[in-house]
């Protein structure tokens, strides 16, 4: 019996919401079930426990961590109101993506067993379940549907069912099995000649809006128009055979065929050929999910970007042709041109996608769309073209670092899809973008064009909250009134007097500047936040020292600010600080041993100050301080009633927040001076500014 087709993406602006019911509950099922059955293909328990790679969390972390995608952004849009597994939710939040290649982080994690992972993974499937059969549904889903983040789940799951199968790929032979559900493709046979079709000018107009009939990520919405010149374009992918005469002419000794990071990656890499390929005596074979097969000549080369640029470059000298790869609108150019067929319901695809095929590539000669083959399916296909933002871009509030952190120049979209591509990663509207060293089921064609004018760039921050707390943290002072983090820091540093100074911990850091202001006295100073949309402003400070972004001035007017480290006298303090997201509530375990610790304007912001105060002790070495701040603004948008230190009455007395922290931080701590009044300005406009008063008080660790 021939297996069904795996559900597509579902639509959202239908008006049967018993229907709609249905299909997302089926599209949750078969996802859920599907992400646990590529995880059959582990032979054994080290299978989840041993790293497949080195810049990758080992595979147990993947299982774990879609489950917990769920949970956490159920509960942050109030469809679930409890967790399940705190420990667990803790430990799968974060530290999805890859670390550069040159970064090699063998921090030790407590990982648990595959069998709890997968306890916990059936009590989210039941609790999400329930959710979709009972839930209310209103029609249509847009982003600000509460149904919006279930799909958001459903979709975040199928990238990783794409993104694990190729860690999977990278395991140990001897780690993976055979897996049914996950046989490859058994047919090869000759390569074909590559040859050129050309490919008229035209236009392109992409405007993706929020009540789009099908889910999409943040970067797709918005307005993009381009004018594409003529150009030719390969008309098969680059098969493996083709790209044998590249490795064969000592193509990966050549350094001046590589770009520089690309030669700075093969040198540290030793790369001599494709990653998958392996050599066995006098033959070459090719490695893919689970076993490695004799060279299938004819079906596309996998690689990264670095190596396709490379080969593209070998070309060109060899043909005196302008041979380079495509940038993405010439994609949707070869798309409109080869007229490609939409994957829809009910219908195997023209294309080697949506897993309608085989768990592997097939002949680049397999799948013809016009006058090309594979515009879309078999593998992703690299592109010249860095992430940006269309015009009109936004992030969506539960999901705010998505996308955005790509914006850096150093993420290169990949378009079409490969054979496991499914769901959203599927449509014509998908934008995808990895590290240039990253592994995916990735390959490219070529084009023979001239050389593309500098490629669309995020040059300016523009969100709104993200700018303002750059300006708040680098920018110019108002009313007189001194920089707020600096301020704090200069007073934590007033405390530390003889004290040892080796490490900080600046928590709940925003966009940093408190961070570099410690360096000035501590030998390493960590900032912790929990929204990586924030510390991307320290981060990107830390890199490259300096920050641009948009500040309101009225309605659609803004201005441009740059700030730079330099013009702040900490241009030299870059290399003390370290940025990483975290949870104040539930911190790593490798936080800790410091000997400062500030906490600015955060515990009134948490679900759990309580928790955190009775916990942040263990972070702090004796005869340390904590620096606490806070203006004591207490909502219940943000910290449910029962867990505010202070701001009520008790015993029909005022109990203030000051009460409550010298009631739940005196078994480890003292407070070492009276609380100080510390104001700070936010700018909202050039004509409104938030002015505030922080209270500021110090405490030593004592026991």
């Amino acid at each position: 019996m021939t297996q069904p087709l795996f559900s597509r993406t579902p639509v959202l602006n239908g008006s049967d919401a018993v229907s709609t019911r249905k299909e997302f509950l089926e599209y949750f099922l078969t996802t859920f079930n599907r992400y646990e059955q590529l995880f059959e293909t582990l032979a054994d328990e080290n299978s989840y426990q041993i790293k497949s790679i080195a810049l990758r969390h080992p595979l147990i972390f993947y299982f774990g961590h879609t489950a917990t995608f769920y949970l956490n952004k159920l509960l942050l849009a109030g469809l679930l109101t409890e967790r399940i597994n705190p420990k667990l939710e803790a430990t799968f939040a974060v530290g999805v993506d890859e670390m550069g290649w040159d970064d090699l982080n063998d921090a030790n994690y407590d990982w648990p067993s595959s069998a709890e992972v997968r306890h916990y993974r059936h009590q989210v499937r039941d609790a999400v379940q329930n959710l979709i059969e009972t839930a209310p549904l209103t029609l249509p889903i847009d982003w600000n549907h509460p149904w919006w983040v279930i799909i958001m789940g459903i979709e975040h799951e199928r990238i990783h069912l794409e993104t694990s199968s190729v860690l999977i790929r990278q395991q140990a032979l001897e780690l993976v099995q055979s897996h049914a559900a996950w046989q490859a493709c058994t047919r090869s046979g000759d390569a074909p000649q590559n040859d050129l079709v050309s490919i008229p000018a035209g236009k392109v107009f992409l405007d993706k809006k929020d009540n789009a009939a099908e889910y999409g990520w943040d970067n797709e919405y918005g307005l993009h128009e381009a004018d594409v010149a003529e150009f030719q374009a390969s008309r098969y992918l680059v098969s493996n055979a083709e790209f044998l005469e590249f490795v064969t002419a000592g193509g990966y000794a050549q350094d001046n065929l590589w770009a520089e990071e690309g030669l700075m990656w093969r040198k540290f890499t030793l790369a001599t050929h494709p990653t998958f390929w392996l050599r066995k005596d006098e033959s070459w074979w090719l490695r893919l999910m689970t076993e490695e097969v004799p060279m299938p000549w004819d079906w596309p080369a996998e690689v990264n970007y670095h190596e396709a640029k490379a080969f593209c470059n070998w070309k060109a000298q060899k043909t005196g042709l302008k041979v380079r790869l495509p940038s993405e609108d010439e994609w949707y150019r070869l798309y409109d041109f080869a007229k490609v067929a939409k994957v829809k319901n009910g219908e195997v695809t023209a294309s080697n996608i949506h897993l309608d095929h085989a768990a592997s590539p097939y002949p680049v000669t397999d799948f013809r769309h016009g006058e090309l083959f594979d515009v879309t399916g078999n593998v992703w296909q690299w592109t010249e073209t860095p992430i940006y933002p269309f015009s009109g871009f936004k992030v969506h509030p539960l999901y705010d670092d998505f996308t955005t952190p790509t914006f850096d120049g150093r993420h290169n979209l990949l378009k079409g899809g490969s054979w496991i591509s499914a769901g959203n990663e599927a449509l014509h509207s998908a934008r995808y973008a990895f590290r240039r060293h990253f592994f995916q089921h990735a390959g490219f064609r070529y084009v023979v064009a001239d050389e593309l004018a500098s490629v669309p760039a995020s040059h300016y921050e523009t969100d709104k909250l993200i700018s303002e707390y750059a300006e708040f943290h680098y920018g110019d002072s108002y009313f007189g009134v001194a920089n707020f983090t600096k301020s704090l820091a200069e007073i934590a540093i007033s405390a530390m007097k003889d004290k040892p100074a080796r490490k900080a911990l600046d928590l709940g850091c925003a966009s940093g500047r408190a961070t570099f202001e410690l360096a000035r006295h501590f030998e390493y100073v960590a900032g912790v936040d929990f929204s990586v949309r924030l510390i991307e402003s320290g981060i990107q400070m830390a890199e490259k020292g300096e920050l641009h972004y948009t500040l309101v001035d009225e309605g659609q007017l803004v201005s441009y600010k740059t700030r730079t480290l330099a013009s702040l006298g900490l241009e030299n303090l870059k290399g003390k600080v370290e940025f990483s997201q975290g949870d104040a509530c539930n911190l790593k375990p490798l936080l800790t041993s410091y000997d400062l610790i500030l906490a600015a304007n955060l515990i009134d912001r948490l679900y759990s100050p309580q928790k955190f105060l009775s916990h942040i002790h263990e972070r702090l070495n004796i005869g340390g301080i904590l620096l606490i701040a806070s203006p004591y603004t207490w909502l219940e948008e943000h910290t449910k009633r029962d867990e505010w230190v202070g701001g009520f009455k008790r015993n029909a007395e005022n109990f203030t927040t000051l009460d409550g922290l010298k009631e739940q931080l005196s078994g480890h701590f003292r407070l070492v001076a009276a609380p100080v009044d510390v104001p700070f300005v936010i700018r909202e406009t050039k004509r409104k500014f938030q002015h505030s008063l922080s209270e500021v008080t110090l405490w030593e660790r004592i026991s």
